[in-house]
């Protein structure tokens, strides 16, 4: 039908812009935290592009969604205030005759929130995880800035350099501090440098120096002097990034039996299906009256999302809490709010027709 091809082309158009906007305002907010994060020293300058794309690809599915929830009711109240719902009761069709445009429209962008909830976003995250520890890992290699004192990502060790060459290839003058084995050692070298063993373990390499290594609370200590003395760095990529429920594939997710991870799964689970409806609560709630505000609404609508993005937060809680069982944090609320969707069309259609009656 033309009517339902200009629904669903003013759904896309209003969607479009709205998620341009809220996307905008997402690369924003995390530019500026990633940005306090690289002058605190926290993460590398070079890395705040990177982590910034993945941290706008795992808020994607959830921005797709309210993308859609506010572009139906964009498109709706206009509909309302330019009197066009006039005409279409009048033609003898009922508000509930929108539901198939607006699903027509929101199907494919639930299947499409699913795929990024379920598969993509674990993965950003971990992609996320991953390069951050491969940054913490070349810090430990040996970046050192010239003058300053550099401490490992682990706190365990402290190296100062006074001088690096221009090709970055050796080091003069290093001092090293480290605790191992219950035993502080001092290291300082005339030089030093960077290898790499056949199993990719790297070193840092110091030449010509001396240690001294002390137990404290006793007065004993060793000197020692060497010619080449190596250092082995904290190999984090052999450990790989820590598995944390956020991270975790979904299929791997699926298998674990914990609450912990039920309620992430919970979570992946309940965007794709509050799109759906919240796409088809957005019908009733996008009655507008003509002479009266414009934005009542809008309120009430904001009103709506919040209260089902907080109902799915506690419950994701309390399974990760064992307060209930998986099936129940799955059904209850999305249950809960399809059972308001009746009610008010019922509200509406009933409006409708007590109007048209006394005219």
């Amino acid at each position: 039908m033309i009517f339902q091809r200009a629904a669903r082309r003013e759904f896309t158009h209003s969607a479009a812009g709205v998620f341009v906007a809220l996307f905008a305002i997402l690369l924003t907010t995390q530019l500026i935290r990633f940005l306090g994060e690289a002058a605190q020293g926290s993460i590398a300058p070079e890395a705040v592009i990177a982590l910034l794309g993945f941290s706008a690809i795992n808020y994607i599915p959830t921005l797709l969604s309210l993308s859609a929830f506010i572009a139906i009711l964009l498109a709706l109240s206009r509909s309302y205030r330019d009197s066009e719902m006039v005409v279409w009761f009048s033609s003898g069709l009922s508000l509930a005759a929108w539901i198939r445009p607006v699903l027509v429209f929101s199907l494919p962008l639930v299947f499409a929130i699913a795929g990024l909830s379920l598969f993509v976003s674990p993965w950003a995250l971990s992609q996320s995880a991953e390069y951050r520890g491969n940054l913490d890992t070349r810090k430990d290699a040996g970046q050192a800035s010239p003058g300053a004192f550099q401490e490992s990502s682990s706190g365990d060790r402290v190296i100062f350099v006074e001088a690096v060459a221009d090709d970055a290839s050796y080091v003069k003058n290093v001092f090293v501090t480290a605790v191992q084995n219950q035993r502080l050692g001092v290291t300082m070298a005339a030089t030093g440098h960077q290898e790499f063993a056949e199993n990719g373990d790297r070193f840092i390499v110091l030449e010509n120096g001396r240690r001294y290594e002390i137990e404290p609370g006793s007065a004993e200590f060793r000197i020692l002097e060497y010619a080449r003395y190596a250092i082995r760095l904290e190999a984090r990529e052999a450990r790989g990034i820590e598995r944390t429920p956020k991270n975790m594939p979904t299929l791997e997710l699926i298998s674990k039996d914990l609450p912990a991870f039920q309620a992430e799964l919970l979570w992946r689970l309940g965007v794709p299906l509050s799109a759906i409806v919240l796409a088809l609560l957005a019908i009733p709630l996008s009655f507008v009256n003509p002479r009266a505000g414009r934005s009542a609404n809008m309120l009430l609508a904001l009103f709506t999302y919040l209260v089902y993005n907080n109902l799915m937060t506690i419950s994701q809680a309390w399974v990760a809490s064992g307060r209930i069982s998986f099936a129940v944090g799955v059904v209850v609320v999305h249950l809960f709010m399809l059972c308001l969707l009746p009610l008010l069309f019922f509200r509406r259609i009933a409006v409708f027709s007590f109007v048209r009656f006394f005219r």
